[in-house]
């Protein structure tokens, strides 16, 4: 009920004129666990990463020394579909009944440790994105100490209700950035955006819309496979009796 309370409010905001202000800390959230996954694509590989930053328009940027091809294709990938499978894995832990309040804590250090690793340490070290530290810093301290706070204070259905709001927040963000960039993707475009799926057309020399297809393809894949995972725990909860159970003598 709290997961279908969370999705509701999460569409009805993108109905309501000027409610944009109510659903933008959510937004930024999403921005940054998208990024995160850019950063730490680029950290298994490898690579270096040399800055992070989250703009004010909810937009966000990472840069990363480049690797071979197939650690392109991972670094690049990992901003959608990480965003997808971090709301994917907060529907799982909240089935598990894994205490919303260690999840928020753990969502707020995480937040926490991108701000100030990839936001602020490394580019002052590379000198580079170094324009996008005071929006990033600020917003990453208010969202980081604002869910570790709600940890501390909210009560359990409160806690249950924002870890299910985050979950819904990012699935629904990663289908509607993955379905603008199928827009801007489109060889009927007119205008080049850079994007994601723009830069595994230059290493691979393969069309933005064919990445662009295989990303919104794994992202439904990954959501469907939690769901499923979801149902399963909610049935096995739910055990019938079994027939001709002894019954004990009086």
């Amino acid at each position: 009920m709290t997961l279908l309370i969370a999705a509701a409010i999460s569409v009805v905001l993108w109905f309501i004129p000027f409610a944009e202000f109510l659903n933008y800390p959510f937004r930024i959230f999403v921005t940054f666990i998208h990024e995160g996954g850019h950063a730490l694509a680029a950290f298994v590989t490898g690579n270096s990463v040399m800055s992070l930053s989250v703009e004010t328009s909810g937009n966000g940027w990472t840069y990363t020394t480049k690797g071979g091809l197939l650690s392109q294709i991972f670094v690049s990938s990992a901003g959608y579909l990480g965003a997808m499978a971090f709301g994917s894995l907060l529907l799982i832990l909240i089935r598990k009944t894994v205490a919303a309040r260690i999840v928020l804590l753990g969502c707020g250090l995480y937040v926490f440790a991108l701000t100030m690793i990839y936001g602020l340490i490394k580019p002052l070290v590379w000198l580079s994105g170094l324009s996008g530290i005071p929006f990033t810093l600020v917003a990453g301290i208010i969202l980081s100490v604002g869910l570790v706070l709600i940890a501390r204070f909210a009560s359990a259905k409160v806690a249950t209700f924002f870890v299910s709001f985050l979950a819904v927040q990012c699935v629904l963000n990663a289908l509607f950035d993955l379905k603008i960039l199928f827009s801007i993707s489109s060889p009927f475009a007119g205008e080049t955006v850079h994007t994601d799926a723009l830069n595994m057309s230059n290493a691979t020399g393969i069309p933005a819309i064919f990445w662009t297809i295989a990303w919104i393809a794994l992202a439904l894949g990954i959501l469907w496979f939690a769901m499923r995972l979801y149902v399963a725990r909610r049935e096995s909860s739910y055990q019938p009796d079994l027939p001709f159970e002894d019954i004990p003598p009086v």
